[in-house]
Formats: C-alpha cells, sequence, structure tokens
C-alpha cells in the first residue's frame, strides 16, 4: 500500500481535510534513530496528513521527511546501583528525559508509538490525553529462553534474578500504554497471560524492493571468487553465544574437512550484546575465544564486521547458504531478510525460529547443539545448491505474504485507527 493514511481508511482521516489545517502529529520513540519504525516510517512520512516526530538519542533535524528531536539523559546506574535494579535505574533517567523534551519541544502529538522497555512514554501520561501505543519486544523469564538454553554457558543466581527488575518497566509500560503489539506471536507469549488481550501481533516489515535476490558480480570486497566456491553466510548484531557463533564456527570447520571449496563471510561486529559470554572466556572477545578454542582454518573465512542494508542483500544474492542460529530470544531481521533475498536458510530449531521456518518447505531446521546434524544438512546443501534454490525461493514467497512492508503497513495503520477510534 503506497497511498497516505487517508486512501487507506479514509474514516480515520477525511479525505476533504482543509489543506490549511495542521497535520496530525504522529510521535515515535526509541534510543536509536529509526529503530524497529523504520519500516512504517518510510512510508508514513510520505503522508501529506501526517507529521512523524521522532524522538532519539542519536538524531536531530530533518531526516526522510521525519522531523528529529534528541533526548539525553542526564544520568543513569552507577557501580552503588543495585545490579538487578540497574536497568529499571536507567529505564526511569530514560523516561525523565523524554518527558522534558516533549516539554520542551511543545509538541501535540495525536498518538504516540513508543519501544517498551527504554522508559520512554511512560511519563508523557502527565503531558497528553492523546493514546500511547508500545512495542513490546520480549519479557525476560529467569528459567527458560535466553537465560536457561546454554547449559555451557550457565546464569548466575544474580542474573536470574535480575530478570525480575528488567521486566519492572515493561510492566509499567502495559499498563500505561493504550495498546500495544510484539513482532511475533512467540514474542507476545511471553508476556503475563493477564495482559495478552491488550496486545496485537505485528512484524515491523520487510521492504521487499530493498530485500530482494540480484544478479552481483562473485566479489566480496575486492576479492574475487571462483564460480566454484560455495559461499556460506552469517549474519549477527555481535559475534556471540547467544546468536550461536561458537556453534557456527564448529559447523564451519566440519564443513570444511568436507569441502574444502567453501567461503564463510561473517558480518557481524565483535562484541557481545546479549548474554553473559565475558564471565566465560579469558580472551577479550568471544570471537578469539571462539578461534582459539575451535582452531579452523581462518584462510576459508572473512569477517566483514558491519556492513550496509546494500553490501547485506549482495552478499545474500551470491549465498548458497545462509546459517542462522539462535537460542528462543527475539527474531532477528536478517533472517527474514536472508529469505527475502531467496537465499537458502539452515535455522536452529527453536520456537521463534520455527514461527518462520517449516523444515523442508520455507528452509531447514536442525538442533541448535548438533553439530555434525548441522553439518550434514549444510553439506547436502552445498553439494547441490541448484537443487535448494526452491527452499529460498519458498522463503521469499512466505515473507511477500506474511511479512513484507505492503502487508504490515496496513495492518499498523489499521492498529492506529482501532486504538484512536477507542478514546
Amino acid at each position: 500500500m503506497n497511498g497516505s493514511i487517508t486512501e487507506a481508511y479514509g474514516t480515520m482521516i477525511q479525505p476533504d481535510i482543509d489543506p490549511r489545517a495542521p497535520r496530525r502529529q504522529f510521535l515515535f520513540i526509541h534510543p536509536n534513530f529509526p529503530g524497529q519504525f523504520g519500516p512504517v516510517l518510510s512510508r508514513l512520512a510520505k503522508d501529506p496528513t501526517i507529521e512523524c516526530v521522532f524522538l532519539s538519542n542519536n538524531a536531530s533535524g530533518m531526516h526522510g521527511g521525519v522531523r528529529c528531536l534528541p533526548f539525553t539523559p542526564k544520568s543513569g546506574a552507577t557501580a552503588a546501583t543495585h545490579y538487578c535494579s540497574r536497568t529499571f535505574e536507567n529505564s526511569i533517567w530514560s523516561a525523565h528525559a523524554v518527558y522534558e523534551a516533549c516539554q520542551a519541544a511543545q509538541l501535540d502529538p495525536s498518538v504516540i508509538i513508543a519501544h517498551s522497555g527504554f522508559g520512554s512514554s511512560v511519563f508523557l501520561r502527565e503531558l497528553y490525553a492523546c493514546p500511547i501505543i508500545n512495542l513490546f519486544e520480549y519479557f525476560y523469564h529467569a528459567q527458560h529462553n535466553d537465560m536457561g538454553f546454554r547449559p555451557d554457558f550457565p546464569s548466575s543466581e544474580l542474573d536470574r534474578l535480575r530478570t525480575h527488575g528488567r521486566n519492572a518497566m515493561i510492566l509499567m509500560d502495559l499498563a500505561a500504554c493504550t495498546r500495544g503489539y510484539a513482532p511475533t506471536a512467540w514474542q507476545k507469549s511471553l508476556f503475563p497471560a493477564e495482559w495478552s488481550s491488550k496486545l496485537d501481533v505485528l512484524h515491523d516489515g520487510i521492504d521487499m524492493g530493498q530485500w530482494m535476490r540480484r544478479a552481483v558480480p562473485r566479489r566480496i570486497g575486492d576479492e574475487e571468487i571462483d564460480k566454484d566456491t560455495r559461499i556460506v553466510t552469517y549474519v549477527a548484531r555481535g559475534l556471540e553465544s547467544m546468536r550461536g557463533f561458537d556453534i557456527f564456527m564448529r559447523v564451519a570447520h566440519r564443513i570444511v574437512q568436507e569441502m574444502p571449496n567453501v567461503l564463510f563471510v561473517v558480518v557481524g561486529s565483535d562484541r557481545v550484546c546479549y548474554g553473559n559470554d565475558v564471565s566465560h572466556i579469558k580472551t577479550k572477545t568471544f570471537r578469539e575465544h571462539v578461534i582459539q578454542t575451535v582452531g579452523p582454518d581462518l584462510s576459508r573465512f572473512r569477517f566483514l564486521g558491519t556492513v550496509p542494508r546494500t553490501t547485506l542483500a549482495d552478499l545474500w544474492s551470491l549465498s548458497d547458504l545462509h546459517i542462522y542460529l539462535t537460542v528462543p530470544f527475539v527474531l532477528s531481521w536478517s533472517l527474514l531478510n536472508a529469505l527475502a533475498c531467496e537465499c537458502p536458510v539452515l535455522a536452529s530449531d527453536v520456537a521463534p525460529v520455527r514461527e518462520i521456518i517449516r523444515h523442508g518447505q520455507t528452509g531447514l531446521l536442525g538442533n541448535f547443539f548438533d553439530v555434525e546434524g548441522l553439518a550434514k544438512q549444510a553439506l547436502e546443501v552445498l553439494r547441490e545448491p541448484a537443487s535448494y534454490r526452491i527452499l529460498g525461493q519458498a522463503g521469499r514467497a512466505l515473507i511477500d505474504v506474511e511479512y513484507s512492508l505492503d502487508v504490515t503497513y496496513p495492518r499498523f495503520l489499521k492498529i492506529v485507527q482501532n486504538t484512536l477510534q477507542s478514546v
């Protein structure tokens, strides 16, 4: 849907609006612009009846039709703050900074759409009577999912206790918001049952024009890749245990023993974004720890760090297989983007991934810990990559029908419409 919100839902904004009348103001809040709201804003900012305003820590001025305003917390948790309440302490400072930034900017939002957990919108009930819609990504549990999935990286007792403190601001948001949504049904299922009726399921949306298979030269950077070389990709925000980087490296090591003509292209920052890896290693980074432990032939790897989106789309267009490994946690954009690029995917068989991948239909699934089993499946693909292109095509078809921006954007507008009509 490329039209305006008026064209999409005429009952929300009447088509005969006086052009001299002020536009309705949609206020988005996330510490990092544009965050999960980027896909929606790419459409909404083009609507002449809407003014998009975005509060963040990292942007100011106009960006793609979005008016960006900064907020900066004046303080936060310190070493003296109890370990279990540091996330909440930081959230309170962030919420207050948002409150003060809104006061100073003299905004008049018709609706507020904010990412929950950072405390960004919880105080805004004191400023505005408009509805608040929160995006809820994750609700922490002390014994399951990210905390208890990997016995080789056990959580400390204090980390388990901290989960309750990490949920404190999320619970406040659940109480304060008018409506909320989670990106996947599995992520919604993590929240307390008493709040379920307040939450919809809505993914951020995949831009199918940006994420698509394309004809590109067989080149990684300045390096030409021989046509007989198989390419395997791995992409993560950080190279860490929660995204199975160590398992991937073991699988890759096993693949090379059978097929030396495979090149592994790794995209991601050399840091731990989630989890407690640093407490279990003696090296400076988790990547160094894994390399020392696994002992792979590094000549078969290309570590690219973080790359632009266009480079990622090019890589998936070249890739014969994308390996996506994760514990039960927030589903990565990279999985859906790789599928949109028609790249065959081998992924860990965990609940959030099963919501997307049907084994043998839209991709392949394997036991997260079964290095031999994962390597065996990967080798089958790499020996006959043409036979598995159909999986990539089916993956793109799935994304197109269920997760494309053309599908999710109207759903977002409907949630906003219904919320505005309910107050």
